[in-house]
């Protein structure tokens, strides 16, 4: 289909469905049937398709900025079809693809003649239509061409790669939310930039935009910052928790080796470039003032009198440092941040804000001096300073501040964005008070709850987080009223605690990210769990292609039922079992050994018990169990109090089975005495099994472990159950 601009622009009714003369729809205009993500506006067959031959040329209209991604999907495009595809950049309205650029008003006129109500603001919308003279994608902006370019490729992904014919097809579409974004914590556990830039690409396949980049915490400051160089150099930098680490000597120090890492200003700006031809805008999150340990142990001078750091921790949980409210303190986070608006050229700098824990400024004689000082009169206040004086700073360099849903507390100006984490209800009090908003609640949008129970499936937060429940969360809750405008759009977030590699990162963001990017660009008309499923296994061929490991959430419905071996055995690993509380739980991976694959395991830390239901009593002799030992590196607070010890009888501890419940009588006990030295799983000697004649055919089973403290967390791997042959 060889057209001009101005032809589009003045042809009518027909060319704004972009049918030449004589083409129409389909009969009844079916769907294309089409595995798209996320599903478009509208997608209508068109009675002609298109048969491209061996070489493709994709014509850029002269828009030469979009010759980089054009290059990229050619290249996709290549690999799938097999075929020789090439970029021309010469605006000569050719080409078997064709990527226009037209006005907003042409925009809106095609939407409108579709039976779309058209934004103002055409932002990112795109029209595609596939007939026998070949493809052509118009847009008012690049983001547009460019995604339009990236349904093209899923289109063409969905066909047979010797498919002699491209199916007719016309696609009218724009985003729902303008802020569609993925969260990937590079504090806890680094990521590679060659990693990164594919989860740019992966991002931006499925049209989602945002990538808001957690660099500093506790655990780790990742920037480098050119003024400051012990940040990146010793804050960068822990040595991991764990008997196996500490015992990891490094031999050019005669100390354990050191874990971590930083980006270098250059590999900042390679993102950020390679984001930029993705169109993805890239936030970086400088947390404030709390999550400052490893800040502190870089520049102590940072930290509250009295409260030294004396290394980066290696424990995760909500520490108690914070920044002092010095005002060389304020002038170094000031020098930093002007530092990080050279790199990072966004419109968004997010500077946290949350899990401020107060009682080091309680205690500081010269912070309630600094207090009197600035004029502040409550602890509250000390956190509402930091993000006002650092939002007046930025606002100086043309950024708007973001921050987790606790800076509400502070008085923020009116272009002040609000990240909701703490459910939905930040998002609907930020919206009430005219502040643009983020939706990013937990859990449903934390991307490192476990995804399944399946006892193969890699470590992460306790509590079932599959696509369906993200797919189902609504972004715009009835409570939020009449201020539903003010919802730029949501996040979902990677934190990577318990999520050490990048094969990991993959797998807990994929293809959860696809319920989130669908629900980020399909308007909530548009969006039906049914059809989403049905789509969902090619979107998953399509990322499997690509090189991610992604999650396959039929998992999520697998169970493995009992298994009768020759030994008249039975066995469950840890995630069959039933844990007996839901207090803190988390799927936490081994640190043994320090090379290859580590066993993980799921536990609530603040009760380490598990229950097996209606476990087959008959002839049981002997109960053996694999099991593991974790550092209890956890800042959990006052909450420590309340960890369930049950005091060892003897030097080792054990591991104790009782029958009924947690309260039933001990009917089996093993040391734990093999297990000390060996920082991996230990198959422990098998625990001769008392019954008495009335136990029953089946019945509960409680496995507890008795210690002599808190440290270390003793979990189990798998339980067996042995019985007596017949």
């Amino acid at each position: 289909m060889k057209v001009s601009v101005n032809g589009l622009l003045s042809c009518g009714l027909a060319c704004m469905f972009l049918l030449p003369t004589g083409q129409a729809l389909a009969e009844s205009a079916p769907s294309t049937g089409l595995s798209l993500v996320p599903r478009p506006l509208l997608a209508q067959s068109l009675v002609d398709g298109f048969r491209p031959g061996p070489r493709l040329v994709i014509d850029i209209g002269g828009v030469e900025s979009i010759a980089d991604s054009a290059n990229w999907l050619a290249e996709l495009i290549s690999a799938h079809s097999g075929r020789d595809v090439v970029v021309s950049p010469s605006p000569k309205q050719g080409g078997d693809i064709q990527l226009l650029l037209v006005s907003e008003e042409a925009m809106r006129d095609r939407f409108a003649a579709g039976g779309l109500a058209p934004a103002e603001k055409m932002t990112e919308a795109y029209s595609l239509a596939v007939d026998s003279d070949g493809v052509v994608i118009l847009a008012a902006d690049e983001p547009g061409l460019f995604y339009g370019m990236t349904t093209l490729w899923q289109m063409l992904f969905a066909l047979n790669a010797e498919a002699s014919e491209w199916p007719g097809l016309l696609l009218l579409d724009a985003p729902e939310f303008s802020w569609r974004g993925l969260m990937l914590d590079s504090a806890r556990h680094m990521q590679s930039v060659e990693f990164i830039k594919q989860y740019l690409d992966w991002m931006s396949l499925h049209k989602l935009n945002m990538f808001h980049w957690h660099l500093t915490d506790d655990q780790a400051w990742r920037l480098e910052i050119k003024k400051y160089p012990r940040l990146a150099g010793i804050g960068g930098y822990r040595v991991p928790a764990g008997e196996a680490p500490r015992a990891d000597i490094d031999p050019a120090t005669g100390k354990p080796r050191l874990y971590g890492g930083y980006y270098t200003q250059d590999q900042m700006r390679e993102v950020v470039s390679h984001a930029k031809r993705r169109y993805i805008t890239v936030v970086p999150e400088i947390d404030v003032p709390g999550h400052a340990t490893a800040a502190i142990a870089a520049y102590p001078e940072l930290g509250v009198t009295g409260h030294g750091v004396q290394r980066v921790p290696a424990s995760w949980g909500i520490f108690d440092n914070v920044f002092n409210l010095e005002e060389t303190t304020f002038e170094f986070l000031e020098d930093v941040l002007s530092e990080v608006v050279e790199i990072f050229p966004g419109p968004f700098v997010h500077l946290g804000g949350d899990e401020v824990e107060t009682g080091q400024w309680a205690g500081s004689d010269r912070t309630r001096e600094r207090m009197t000082e600035l004029g502040i009169n409550d602890l509250q206040s000390v956190q509402n300073y930091y993000v006002e004086r650092l939002q007046k700073f930025l606002d100086a360099h043309g950024k708007r501040v973001i921050g987790w849903d606790e800076i509400l507390q502070s008085d923020l100006p009116p272009h002040s964005v609000v990240m909701s984490w703490r459910g939905v209800e930040g998002a609907i009090e930020a919206a009430a008070k005219g502040h643009a908003t983020v939706l990013s609640p937990a859990p449903t949008l934390y991307l490192d709850h476990i995804q399944t129970t399946a006892a193969d499936a890699p470590p992460g937060r306790g509590g079932v987080i599959t696509v369906r429940d993200i797919y189902e969360f609504d972004p715009l809750p009835e409570s939020l009223g009449e201020n539903r405008d003010l919802v730029l759009g949501l996040q979902g977030n990677l934190w990577t605690e318990h999520v050490r590699t990048e094969s990991r990162a993959a797998y807990m963001t994929w293809p959860r990210a696809t319920a989130i990017a669908e629900l980020g660009w399909s308007a909530a008309a548009n969006r039906d769990w049914d059809d989403f499923a049905g789509r969902l296994p090619d979107a998953v061929r399509r990322l499997d292609r690509l090189g991610v490991a992604a999650a396959d959430d039929d998992q999520a419905l697998y169970r493995r039922p009992l298994a009768v071996a020759e030994s008249y055995s039975f066995r469950r690993e840890d995630r069959e079992l039933e844990l007996c509380s839901q207090s803190i739980v988390l799927a936490l991976e081994d640190d043994a050994p320090l090379e290859g694959e580590r066993e993980s395991y799921l536990v609530d830390i603040q009760n380490p018990c598990w229950i097996w239901r209606n476990a087959p009593m008959t002839s049981l002799r002997a109960i053996r169990a694999s099991v593991g030992q974790l550092p209890f590196n956890f800042e959990i607070g006052e909450a420590i109090q309340n960890v369930v010890v049950e005091a060892a009888e003897g030097e080792y501890g054990s591991l104790r089975v009782r029958l009924g419940n947690c309260d039933g009588p001990v009917i089996a006990e093993t040391s734990l005495a093999t297990a000390l030295d060996n920082p991996a799983a230990t198959v422990l000697p098998p625990a001769e099994v008392k019954l008495t004649p009335d136990a029953g055919a089946s019945a509960d089973l409680c496995f507890t472990f008795s210690r002599n403290g808190v440290d270390p967390i003793w979990v189990i791997d798998w339980i067996e159950l042995e019985r007596a042959a017949p």
